[in-house]
C-alpha cells in the first residue's frame, strides 16, 4: 500500500527509543523525511546514523519553550506534513505519594508543552491546508493503571484539549488523533515493573511474569507494533479520521469501546 508520503517531511519527538525511534524508522522506511527531535545527544547521533540521508538531528528538551521555537525555525519555509508529539512520562506513584511539586512537573512535562507546539505547528499547517498531528499518550485514559496517578491525569487533559482541537480544525484538512498504547518494552513499562516489584516484596521478573499473564494475548507489545498505525495516521490515508484516541494494549482495556 502506497502511504503517499514519499520525501515528506515529519516532526518526531522523542525520536531516539521506544514509539519515536520506531514510528521515525516506520516514516523512513515510506521514504518520508524526519526531523528527530531528542535530548540525548549522543543517542540521537545513533538514531540519525541508523535511520539515513533521510533523516536529520534536532538536539534539546522538547518540553522548553526554546526547543520547540528551535524546532520551528528549524522547519523554516519547508511543508511540514505531520508532527508525531511524543516524550516520556512522570514516575509510578500512587496518589498519596505525590507532593504538589509532583503535579506541577506533570503539568510542565505531559500537557504544557503540547499546547504550545500544537500552537506553533498550526499556522505551519493552515499555510498547505494540510496537516496531521498525533500524539503518543496511554491506555490509562481509558481505563486507569494503578501507580498511574500522574500521567492517568495529566493525559486525560491532554485528550480533552486534542479532542477539542480536533473539532475547531476539522474542515482545514488538518487531523488530530492519540494512540492509547498499553504495555509496551519501553523504559516506562520498566519503571512499572520496578515499583510493583518494590510495592510486592517480588523480584522484576515475577512483576513482569504477573503483568504478563494479566494481557489477554500474553505478551508485551513492541514499539515496532504501534509504528505501522503510527504512520497511517501520518499519511493522507487517514484523512476521515480525526479526534480519536486509539487504544494499542493486547486487549487489555475491557470495555466494549476499548
Amino acid at each position: 500500500m502506497d502511504l503517499k508520503i514519499k520525501n515528506q517531511l515529519f516532526l518526531v519527538t522523542g525520536a531516539s527509543s521506544g514509539f519515536g525511534l520506531s514510528i521515525s524508522r516506520g516514516l523512513i522506511q515510506e521514504g518520508a523525511r524526519v526531523i528527530a527531535v531528542a535530548r540525548n545527544a549522543e543517542k540521537l547521533e545513533k538514531t540519525v546514523k541508523e535511520l539515513g540521508p533521510k533523516a536529520e538531528s534536532m538536539i534539546g528538551d522538547i518540553t522548553q519553550s526554546k526547543t520547540i521555537d528551535a524546532v520551528i525555525e528549524k522547519i523554516g519555509k519547508r511543508s511540514l506534513s505531520g508532527a508525531l508529539i511524543n516524550a516520556g512520562g512522570p514516575p509510578a506513584k500512587s496518589f498519596m505519594e505525590t507532593n504538589m511539586s509532583d503535579w506541577d512537573d506533570s503539568y510542565a512535562n505531559l500537557l504544557r508543552w503540547k499546547v504550545e507546539i500544537s500552537k506553533k505547528l498550526l499556522p505551519l499547517f493552515e499555510k498547505e491546508k494540510y496537516g496531521r498531528l498525533l500524539y503518543i499518550e496511554s491506555a490509562s485514559v481509558k481505563q486507569p493503571m494503578e501507580n498511574l496517578v500522574l500521567s492517568t491525569s495529566l493525559r486525560l487533559a491532554v485528550v480533552g484539549f486534542v479532542k477539542t482541537l480536533a473539532n475547531e480544525i476539522a474542515s482545514t484538512g488538518i487531523t488530530a488523533n492519540i494512540l492509547a498504547p498499553g504495555y509496551h518494552s519501553t523504559a516506562a513499562v520498566d519503571r512499572i515493573f520496578k515499583k510493583r516489584s518494590e510495592l510486592d516484596g517480588i523480584t522484576v521478573e515475577q512483576a513482569k511474569s504477573a503483568l504478563i499473564n494479566s494481557i489477554p494475548v500474553k505478551k508485551i507489545g513492541d514499539p515496532d507494533d504501534i509504528a505501522a498505525l503510527a504512520v497511517w495516521l501520518l499519511s493522507p490515508s487517514s484523512g476521515f479520521v480525526t479526534g480519536e484516541t486509539i487504544s494499542v494494549d493486547g486487549g487489555s482495556i475491557k470495555h466494549i469501546f476499548g
